[in-house]
Order: structure tokens, then sequence, then C-alpha cells
């Protein structure tokens, strides 16, 4: 009886030409949602009001994906995603379940100067500023894709500080690490890990020399606290290029490579979405 009753959550599976990765995601975790059907246009999909489009999967024919992330303070429930496209002139309708969990994330406690954490009003009109700018870059979504092959790490080195950690300054809850870092001495050579364009390079408060690359459709990588930023905006840059030298800029305790990723303008866990996507060949 279970055999049977797994051939047909199978069929239906392949019938409706839906397929969820994971099904069970993390909050901050990146999930990839892969549609298969025939002779479709414009297929898109809706999760939690926010809509997402589909790309063509490299090389397969009929098979199409999209990377759905999620906020690190969605809530912890079953979500119903809504794919549409349009087949023989007319507007299809699919759905599929996705169950946010808990991703159970650590606590650290940091140190810093008290500029750092109480703010001037000149300091927080800075950071305003910054945060302003830098999700209107997030926000865009270029269709073209810029990455080629799998995605490599910016350095081969000890992570110190794991995403997702809630972050404890001076005694007091503010945020969450929005990146992985990595253990590197001042100087270390960071480099990209795909192709892309450079659509931020500058010092800012927090994230002190910043570099931020667009890889399309969404996917933005970025790597922080740098002693020398080596790219300039608009400048193209492929897979395994130095983008800077890692340094001890903005609001750290010591060197180190804070790198992150934003997804649709989402922050997520870097590693995780790393691979999920070369797992799934998607690139």
């Amino acid at each position: 009886m279970k055999k049977i009753l797994l051939i047909l959550i199978s069929f239906f599976i392949v019938l409706n030409g839906i397929e969820i990765k994971p099904k069970n995601v993390k909050n901050a975790n990146t999930a990839l949602l892969i549609l298969e059907e025939k002779n479709i246009k414009n297929p898109k999909l809706t999760f939690d009001s926010q809509n997402i489009d589909f790309y063509s999967y490299p090389n397969k024919k009929d098979k199409y994906y999209a990377l759905i992330p999620i906020s690190y303070y969605k809530e912890k429930k079953d979500f119903r995603i809504i794919i549409s496209y349009i087949k023989n002139e007319k507007k299809v309708f699919k759905g599929i379940t996705i169950n946010v969990i808990d991703g159970k994330y650590k606590s650290e406690t940091i140190n810093v100067s008290k500029g750092k954490v109480t703010l001037s009003i000149k300091n927080k009109a800075r950071v305003q500023k910054e945060y302003e700018e830098a999700m209107s870059i997030y926000k865009t979504v270029s269709p073209k894709l810029y990455l080629k092959g799998k995605f490599i790490y910016p350095i081969n080195s000890k992570i110190t500080s794991e995403f997702g950690t809630k972050r404890v300054y001076n005694g007091t809850l503010k945020s969450y690490h929005s990146g992985t870092d990595f253990k590197a001495k001042i100087g270390t050579e960071i480099k990209a890990v795909n192709d892309g364009i450079v659509v931020l390079s500058k010092n800012r408060f927090y994230a002190g020399n910043s570099i931020v690359i667009d890889h399309g459709q969404g996917i933005y990588s970025c790597y922080y606290h740098l002693s020398k930023l080596n790219l300039k905006i608009g400048q193209k840059v492929k897979k395994g290029e130095v983008v800077g030298l890692s340094g001890d800029t903005g609001r750290v305790t010591g060197p180190h490579l804070h790198f992150a990723f934003r997804v649709h303008g989402i922050q997520v866990d870097p590693l995780q979405l790393i691979t999920l996507i070369n797992k799934n060949n998607i690139y």
C-alpha cells in the first residue's frame, strides 16, 4: 500500500510538473522551484505577495526555475505558492505548499566602540542614505544572467561567524548576522564567486570598504570590510578575479571577510544558496 501511495505521489508531481527544493525551508534560506511544461509563456509565481519570474533552465527544453528567498523574519508556517503561465492563449494556475521552519540560529556577544552602536545624528543620516542606496540596487532585477558555471567561495579559510547568528552588541540585541565571516588577515586576496557586474564599490559606515556584484536575475554577492577595492562601478568581473583585499574597515572587532548574498532584495544564507545552485546545475 505504501509503495502504491509513493507511486501516486510521484505521478502527481510529474503530472503537475512542479518540484520544490527543499519543501521544508529554514528562515533566511532559499528555495528552488522547478516547473516543467510544454508550450507555455510568461511563467511567474507569487509567494506571500512577492511576484517572482521563472527563467529557462539551461540546456533543458520546457523546463524553468525560480529562486524563492525566505526572509529571516518570515513566519514559521506553511505558505501556498501560486504558479501561473499562459498556455493555448489561456492563463493557467497551479499551486504548491512550502513549509518555513525555524533555522535555530545561535547567539553571540560582540563588544565594539560606543560610537558604532549609539550613532550620532550625522552618522544616522549616513547609515540611512547608504541603506537606501543599497536597497535600490538589490531590488533591481536584471533579466540578463552573467553567471558562468558553478559558484566558488571568495576565500578558502576558516568560518569565524556563521550566517544568521543573533548579534548582541555591547549587551544589547541589535541584529542578526547577515552574512558569513571568513578568517582573513589584512591584505588577503578576495575573489569574485562568479561572473557579474560591479554595482557598488565604496566605503560605508557599517560594512567598511564594500564591493557588490550583480550576477543577474536578482542575485547579488557582497564583500565587506575590505582594506582595498580593486574594482569600480560598471566594471565586468570574472569568476575568480580578485575584487579587493581583506581588511578591518567599518564596524568590526578585527580583520575578516564578511560575505553575503541578496536574492530579490532579501538577505539569505550565502553558503546554503551556493550549495543549492551548484547541486542543481542551474547555471
